[in-house]
């Protein structure tokens, strides 16, 4: 499909979305909402690609939601706006592929929630991020469940709860990023990751992070069990058969994909 809120290109296996609201600092408005979707499952089934990349273009990352949207909605169609502004975070999760935040400038609200809600995050030196919906009178209840999970309660609560942005350095020192870099190796660093992962087996990074997400919140017994067997089932593929073979053959392992 076209889009006119995103850029989409491919590099090897590395697909890569771009918001593209530059003038608006990439905040979300409905139509970016469903073409970030689109754009997400279009990556997803892409059978060429294996990692995917979420960036912005512009001075930002993502400065959340665009409250001009926001005034004369009943409750019904409030339901629906807010469940279309958070369907990328379901999407993320449930995606085998990894996504990864490459993020520079402004990551606020929405823009705080992509960057917990990707797999890994890696972010340019001088980006400020936060839930800042509180300063006007409402609340980042939808991002706080990503950034619960990579913050833990009382780190995010302060987030959600004051407004206020923290620093990349600060932001990696609580758990919430990866990787800090300069800016003008953003790109650079966020591909050599990528890259990294695209070279390792598809259907192990699938299986791993469909295992992942699917244990978080089951008791822990239940979770071992789920896991163990997960990875069962991942080593009856040809994928780990020839890494196996090719570990003891000291070679580099030619992947199938299944």
């Amino acid at each position: 499909m076209s889009y006119k809120n995103m850029i989409l290109e491919r590099e090897n296996h590395v697909g890569i979305i771009i918001l593209n609201r530059p003038k608006q600092l990439n905040n979300f408005t409905s139509a970016l909402g469903l073409e970030l979707n689109k754009a997400l499952l279009e990556m997803e089934n892409d059978k060429k690609i294996r990692v995917v990349v979420l960036k912005g273009a512009g001075k930002a990352f993502c400065t959340g939601i665009d409250i001009s949207e926001f005034h004369g909605k009943s409750l019904k169609e409030y339901r629906e706006w807010v469940a279309l502004m958070e369907q990328m975070i379901h999407i993320i999760a449930s995606m085998k592929k990894p996504v990864i935040a490459s993020a520079h400038g402004y990551a606020v609200a929405n823009g705080a929630g992509l960057i917990a809600a990707c797999d890994l995050a890696v972010v340019a030196e001088g980006t400020k991020i936060g839930a800042s919906a509180i300063n006007v009178g409402l609340f980042c209840m939808g991002p706080a469940v990503p950034l619960s999970r990579s913050l833990g309660r009382k780190r995010c609560l302060y987030l959600v709860m004051t407004g206020d942005l923290i620093d990349a350095q600060e932001a990696e020192r609580w758990g919430l990023v990866n990787k800090v870099v300069p800016l003008d190796q953003l790109d650079e660093a966020t591909m050599a990751l990528a890259n990294k992962l695209a070279q390792k087996s598809p259907i192990a990074l699938q299986m791993g992070k469909q295992a992942f997400y699917g244990m978080s919140d089951m008791e822990y017994g239940k979770a071992l069990e789920y896991s163990s067997e997960m990875f069962a089932a991942l080593c009856v593929t040809e994928d780990a058969e020839e890494g196996v073979n090719a570990f003891f053959d000291k070679r580099k392992p030619v992947w199938k994909e299944k």
